[in-house]
């Protein structure tokens, strides 16, 4: 039997990070499907996450042998110049009046560290979705909804070099509509939907 290596590590990966968001999850009331706690959702985002990792862990002894790609030096280079910019960055953007007490120091720093593993071929999809991630973490508040939700949509889109513009339009106004349907309209969420000036 040989072991497909992408899979294998990719379910370890998956396996670890639901443990720990599991584990760091204990402190918040779970409550129950009809009056959710604060530590309902991310129990089940986890619990799912986690049985995907064992889904993928039995695939990957099953699917044949699909060895890891060697790292090249600018994939290296690459990785730990943008941990350095994020740590350095991080204090720097903190000691702004303006920005301490909150979360945008964190954002931003970890938007161009991710930017600065984005330069490598061998980071630039997964550093491209992340930074999509974390765009969309530093405007929800003072963007609102839709502008987050289309910013994240475009940062991540660039992850993948084929994708259309018309297409991409398409997944903004699909997207826009069924949030605004589910989050808003439906489960009615106190967030901001348009931009606050």
């Amino acid at each position: 039997m040989r072991i497909n290596a992408k899979d294998f590590w990719s379910a370890i990966l998956l396996l670890t990070l639901a443990g720990v968001g599991l584990w760091l999850n204990l402190d918040h009331t779970l409550g129950s499907a009809r009056r959710m706690g604060p530590g309902y959702m991310p129990m089940m985002v986890f619990m799912l996450q986690f049985g995907l990792g064992l889904i993928v862990l039995g695939i990957a002894f099953f699917s044949g042998a699909d060895p890891l790609e060697k790292w090249t030096g600018v994939d290296l280079v690459t990785l730990f110049v943008g941990i350095g910019v994020t740590l350095g960055l991080y204090p720097l953007i903190a000691s702004i009046p303006a920005l301490s007490g909150n979360w945008y120091p964190l954002g931003i720093a970890l938007m161009v560290g991710f930017g600065v593993m984005a330069i490598s071929p061998g980071w630039r999809k997964l550093a491209l979705v992340l930074m999509g991630m974390v765009v969309f973490g530093i405007l929800l508040d003072r963007g609102g909804l839709m502008l987050a939700l289309a910013a994240m949509i475009v940062v991540s889109a660039l992850a993948e070099p084929a994708h259309r513009p018309l297409g991409v339009l398409g997944c903004i106004v699909f997207l826009l509509v069924l949030c605004w349907w589910v989050f808003i309209y439906e489960l009615d969420i106190r967030v901001n939907v348009w931009p606050v000036f």
